[in-house]
């Protein structure tokens, strides 16, 4: 038979349809992650057990309440092991997968069972969807698509569809045709005899092949972790990459908990919306006499009630917990250099591509970048990079090892140069195994062997010269070249090892098992191996454009065997999960390594340089006044470019006060003194640390438009009940003025009967706005300094007989032992001051920048006004 060449064929058409179909795949991927975005925002914001909470209620209302006590309970397990994101991620990607495939298949499944011609037509494509290797999905995936959710979502929908055209049309093809033709002689037409005859009783077979769907998705979900497809399965993936038993288990148990809970959903929900399932639930529910309460099931109103009371918990608890997500990172700038911009880096999991990425990872992240590292397979690692997914990665061994990547790849990517080298390349053996020296041994020894070489990823350089070069070059084509992964190449060599067994491996060097075990290196005179390789870092096309000085960085780092093996070890001991504290305890035992390999470029934010205490993490607190806003992210910036890390975190005073007395918060700028904040200073201030003052004096008053032309003092109130309302919009209930509005100015002018509305600054200020537009009456507690005297034409109402007390200063309020442990902290905040138009400036810029946005506007403030950092943080 001639040699068909399908691949070659298949290649070239791929080849096509990317280089001329390439804005419709732009289309799809954007169109997919989004909606994923949208599912994902929904499932993981708000508290896990809340959302728990709403599954469980799901359950209450599809299957009764034992069922959902188990699925609170599952998805608690969930949270309790710390995969809950995970978790999400997968859900999301799975949810929208089925309904696209829903969406598809059940129109496909209903034309077949109408069509003879098209049930033959679809047959053979569905049994090629169904039959082929579910990882094949993922080649054409990543082509189009590069890595990401986009690949792991098609190949879902690919793998998932069809049993979801299948059971379809079964189920449409079994409903009685004697109901159809009965239905037809009454004039039916054919839509309406498909809509009230044969789907409703078609549904619980449809509903069995959306369940289906469902189970294939998740299934296939978690094989797209390989590609990048995040979640579960790239847990699932990195845990089997690694032998890391204890990781693989806890996310397999997520992984059965998810699928649980979403079979028997869904096939308590065909009984709900199916007639013959609602009719079979009635007979149930009417045979029951004992243990009803086990079998209640609230109906449709009532469980959307609880839903909707959960989901309003949810964003209560958002908003009260609120803060900037880009200060929980674990690890900040020691400069302004990154400024918070992603870097995104891959690795395969060989020990010196872990060890140098996590590095990579942390020094970035000290260098004030927001540093992502994934784990890919080489294929998709080379595939990523070229496309531009992932800015570098730096385990390339050339020109060797990995030259077919690079032949495939390399036009598209940068090579920023060799950082390690020369390695090489070998099969190893236990020393104990006397006559084993050479490659050549090996022949000879097939029996003690079984015949197999135990190797590592299939798609690893390695193993193709292996493959095509070593076992030709010595005799062993009928060797088996067992591929597997690089932790169960190592598992297999620790067993055998010991064990005493024969057992031959794939290593390189340099590798720590080297110094864990005592091995041969199997010599290879004829140099199948080739030369040794040197380990390169690669990055996508324009990454030295865009990031010049972390490339620099790159093209100039270099690692000595000793600096290298020593940082893997470390890493293998922390134990999977652990990598960048292992990285961090390494640094500390080799200081200044940072500054060698990423050395501050001159003239930098701040001089480009960092304090004393650099590395340092510091806790600030706010509440949310805009000049706490204002101060406390600028100080977040200032105190980063200066190399401490941070943590920012919104509260109400009270909780704060409470929180800076207890030492779980370092510092907060907002304590208005010696009035405002009177009450919280007695009850705390024996256990808090007074900075100083750095604005000052204040005013607190009520505001009115100054449209409203007889208001000019507080005394004027009081004839104008009727115009108000009654009503002065406060802000929040524990903020001090507040109370003194409440048990002091009120008295003072006759106000008692006047109702004092709390709610927020945010919300105060709305109505401010809204009041303002209509030009209504409205008074607000308001405050001086505030922007809203910029926006709007407002009245202070004079206050003659002084009930709002003496201005107060706004004082930084630390912790009792903030001095000892921030030394050169403490001294800043000592001599730490703002001019009015500094403070308004940096106000109008954060109101400017929007909510979320508020680090980032303070830097752009920053940026403008250089001067302060060297002001306000001089470095001796």
């Amino acid at each position: 038979m001639p040699e068909i060449d399908f691949g070659s064929r298949v290649e070239s058409v791929v080849d096509w349809l990317k280089d001329h179909l390439g804005w419709l795949f732009d289309f799809i991927d954007t169109v997919l992650t989004g909606m994923y975005d949208g599912v994902n925002a929904v499932l993981d914001a708000p508290e896990p057990l809340v959302m728990a909470g709403i599954f469980a209620v799901i359950a209450f209302w599809l299957r009764g309440p034992l069922p959902a006590v188990l699925a609170f309970a599952g998805f608690a397990v969930i949270d309790s092991v710390q995969l809950w994101p995970e978790a999400m991620e997968t859900l999301s990607m799975v949810l929208v997968a089925t309904a696209i495939t829903v969406v598809i298949a059940v129109p496909l499944g209903i034309w077949a069972a109408r069509n003879k011609v098209v049930s033959t037509a679809i047959r053979p494509m569905l049994d090629f969807m169904q039959t082929m290797p579910a990882f094949v999905y993922l080649i054409p995936g990543v082509i189009f698509f590069s890595i990401g959710i986009t690949p792991g979502i098609i190949a879902t929908i690919v793998f998932a569809m069809p049993p979801g055209v299948r059971m379809t049309e079964l189920g449409i093809r079994q409903v009685d045709a004697e109901l159809v033709e009965a239905a037809e002689a009454f004039g039916t037409r054919p839509a309406d005899t498909l809509r009230r005859v044969q789907l409703p009783l078609a549904l619980p077979t449809i509903m069995a092949g959306v369940n289906q769907v469902i189970m294939l998705a998740l299934s296939m979900v978690v094989i797209a972790g390989m590609v990048g497809g995040g979640g579960l399965g790239e847990v699932v993936y990195n845990a089997v990459t690694r032998v890391a038993i204890g990781t693989g288990f806890e996310s397999g148990l997520v992984v059965v908990i998810l699928a649980m809970y979403l079979d028997r959903m869904t096939g308590a929900l065909n009984q709900r919306v199916s007639p013959l399932g609602r009719r079979a639930l009635a007979k149930t529910a009417a045979a029951v006499d004992r243990w009803k309460l086990l079998h209640y099931k609230p109906t449709t109103a009532i469980a959307t009630v609880g839903i909707v009371v959960l989901a309003l918990l949810a964003g209560g608890l958002n908003l009260a917990e609120s803060d900037d997500e880009g200060t929980k990172q674990e690890a900040a700038a020691s400069t302004d250099v990154g400024q918070g911009r992603q870097i995104d880096i891959g690795y395969i999991p060989w020990d010196e591509g872990i060890a140098s990425t996590f590095l990579w990872k942390e020094v970035l992240e000290q260098r004030g970048f927001k540093a992502e590292a994934k784990q890919l397979d080489p294929g998709p690692l080379f595939t990523a990079v070229s496309e531009g997914q992932v800015d570098f990665q730096t385990d390339a061994w050339l020109p060797v090892t990995h030259e077919q990547y690079w032949e495939q790849f390399g036009d598209k990517m940068e090579d920023l140069g060799s950082w390690y080298g020369p390695t090489t390349l070998e099969l190893s053996v236990p020393s104990y195994m006397k006559d084993i020296k050479s490659l050549e041994d090996l022949k000879d020894h097939k029996g003690e062997f079984g015949g197999k070489i135990i190797g590592i990823e299939a798609s690893a350089g390695m193993m193709g010269i292996l493959k095509d070069k070593v076992v030709n070059e010595y005799g062993l084509e009928d060797w088996e070249v067992v591929s597997s992964s690089t932790s169960s190449m190592l598992a297999e060599l620790e067993r055998a090892y010991e064990a005493e067994e024969p057992v031959v491996v794939t290593l390189w060097s340099p590798h720590w098992a080297y110094s864990k075990y005592d091995l041969t290196k199997l010599e290879d005179p004829k140099g199948a191996w080739g030369s040794g390789d040197d380990v390169h870092t690669t990055a996508r096309k324009g990454f030295a454009k865009d990031e010049p000085v972390v490339a620099d960085w790159l093209r100039d780092f270099t690692m000595k065997e000793k600096e290298l093996t020593s940082l893997e070890e470390m890493i293998v001991e922390a134990g999977e999960g652990n990598e960048q504290e292992a990285v961090r305890a390494w640094l500390e035992q080799n200081k200044g390594y940072v500054d060698k390999i990423a050395p501050l470029p001159e003239g930098g934010s701040g001089g480009g340089t960092q304090g004393k205490d650099a590395g340092k993490t510091v806790n600030l607190g706010y509440f949310p006044w805009d000049e706490a806003i204002a101060s406390t992210y600028l100080w977040q910036n200032v105190l980063e470019d200066r190399g401490y890390k941070t943590n920012v975190k919104q509260l109400d005073p009270g909780p704060l006060y409470t929180a800076l007395a207890e030492g779980q918060m370092d510092v907060q700028f907002d304590a208005w003194l010696p009035v405002t904040h009177e009450q919280y200073w007695e009850r705390f201030g024996d256990d808090l640390t007074d900075l100083g003052s750095w604005y000052g004096p204040t005013t607190l008053e009520l505001s009115v438009p100054s449209y409203m032309k007889d208001i000019k003092s507080l005394e004027d109130l009081k004839d104008h009940k009727g115009e108000f309302g009654g009503k002065i919009i406060g802000i929040e209930a524990s903020a001090g003025m507040m109370g003194i509005l409440e048990d002091k100015v009120v008295n003072e002018y006759g106000l008692e009967d006047w109702e004092v509305v709390s709610s927020s600054t945010s919300s105060m200020l709305a109505e401010l706005e809204r009041a303002y537009d209509k030009k209504e009456p409205v008074v607000v507690t308001l405050w001086s300094p505030h922007w809203a005297y910029g926006k709007w034409d407002l009245t202070k109402l004079e206050d003659p007989k002084g009930a709002w007390g003496e201005g107060d200063d706004i004082h930084t309020v630390a912790k009792k032992d903030f001095a000892e442990d921030f030394p050169e902290f403490h001294e800043w905040l000592k001599d730490f001051k703002l001019s009015e138009e500094e403070l308004s400036s940096l106000e109008v810029e954060i109101q400017n920048g929007g909510t979320g946005n508020e680090k980032e506007s303070a830097r752009t403030w920053l940026d403008d006004n250089p001067e302060v950092i060297d002001r306000i943080a001089p470095l001796s």
